[in-house]
């Protein structure tokens, strides 16, 4: 929602809300690293574990992964904490599973 300080969004309408707002505001750039704003996400995320919150990470991005070895890592860290985490590719780049190293599909991802 671009509030670092109270980053949450409450409901459906305050993730499209935040996103809108984001799109006037945001430059995409690179290198693409999701490991620090997963380690973030899940520490928040563990600091709830009593099922009065969840946590839905939300990521756009116009390019790879640069990470991936540390974005694994932050993923499996945070499989059992109250979070889901969403990908979602925008622009040119090569958006497929295969090629990102996160398409868990034949079971759990792995470091």
């Amino acid at each position: 929602n671009g509030d670092a300080s109270n980053p949450a969004c409450r409901g459906i309408a305050g993730v499209l809300e935040a996103y809108q707002c984001s799109l006037r505001r945001v430059q995409l750039y690179g290198p693409t690293n999701f490991a620090p704003v997963v380690n973030h996400v899940a520490r928040s995320a563990a600091t709830v574990l009593d099922g009065s919150q969840y946590f839905v990470l939300l990521i756009i991005t116009d390019g790879v992964i640069s990470d991936m070895a540390q974005t694994k890592e932050a993923i499996v860290n945070a499989a059992k904490l109250p979070m889901s985490i969403i990908i979602v590719g925008v622009g040119q780049a090569e958006f497929d599973g295969k090629i990102w190293g996160l398409g868990g599909t034949r079971g759990r991802l792995g470091g």
